[in-house]
């Protein structure tokens, strides 16, 4: 991933977006929610359409990876 990085030392070691505190999550909850690339970019001015891009990727790469998540 070019622009998510992992770190303990950043948000608890939850997703962001490099040289950010803004995590992926907040980015794909706006996106679920109705919101367009460009309002997100407007909310978060750091960011840039290939970062929201990469966001969606890394969920997918996530939700790839379990193979048994079962919701209650």
């Amino acid at each position: 991933m070019k622009y998510i990085i992992v770190d303990p030392e950043i948000c608890h070691g939850k997703p962001v977006f490099k040289g950010t505190r803004i995590m992926v999550w907040e980015a794909l909850d706006m996106l679920k929610a109705g919101e367009s690339v460009e309002s997100i970019i407007r909310s978060f001015p750091s960011l840039n359409k290939e970062m929201i891009e990469e966001a969606l990727e890394y969920a997918v790469k996530v939700l790839k990876a379990e193979e048994n998540v079962r919701f209650t």
